[in-house]
């Protein structure tokens, strides 16, 4: 499964849920699911669980899908405790497990490549936690995790991207892509009719 087919299923299930992303999965889900209630936490690497779980205690009522990446929730592994404590019903946090982590200007192999994510999200205390390496078995899936009280945890294992060479560099980011958070953070307010 790549990143885009992963991205696709969660869009197709996703009707008005608010969705945080980060790194690979953030390219994906506003190419395939543009919405004002999409928040991206770059340049806050390792920040979408985090985010995700402030939105679902101010917006209890929706779903939020979080779409982090394998190395961003290395960063931040503290969140997987404290979303199981608030235990937000209508959460669910996918993980984009490719293997890999940016680091520079290149992709790297990312530590711990045999760190079970989804053994740490049950330890944590998630409701559920699940492996998925398949669109078939995601779509199959998240229409029961959707209808069932979470946090549920779903590592997704995604293929690795190809490793950037002098050949085939990384493409080139541009400065607008480290100021989007703040402008999607606005539009989320302004589409859920908030201040806060």
């Amino acid at each position: 499964m790549d990143t885009y087919q992963a991205a696709a299923i969660i869009h197709r299930h996703r009707g008005d849920a608010l969705v945080t992303n980060t790194m690979s999965a953030m390219f994906a889900i506003t190419a395939v699911s543009p919405s004002p209630l999409n928040l991206a936490s770059v340049p806050l690497m390792g920040g979408a669980s985090g985010l995700g779980l402030g939105l679902a205690m101010a917006q209890p009522d929706r779903h939020v899908l979080v779409l982090d990446g394998d190395a961003s929730l290395l960063m931040e592994l503290g969140t997987l405790a404290q979303i199981s404590d608030v235990a937000p019903p209508r959460f669910v946090h996918f993980v984009f497990n490719n293997a890999v982590q940016f680091n520079g200007l290149a992709n790297v192999d990312r530590p711990g490549r045999n760190l079970d994510f989804r053994a740490l999200a049950q330890a944590a205390g998630y409701a559920s936690a699940q492996r998925i390496d398949t669109p078939e078995a995601l779509d199959a899936l998240l229409p029961r995790l959707l209808d069932a009280p979470g946090p549920h945890f779903v590592e997704l294992v995604i293929e690795a991207p190809h490793k950037f060479t002098k050949a085939s560099p990384q493409p080139e980011i541009p400065d607008l892509q480290f100021a989007r958070m703040g402008a999607e953070a606005q539009a989320m307010m302004e589409a859920l009719e908030t201040t806060r």
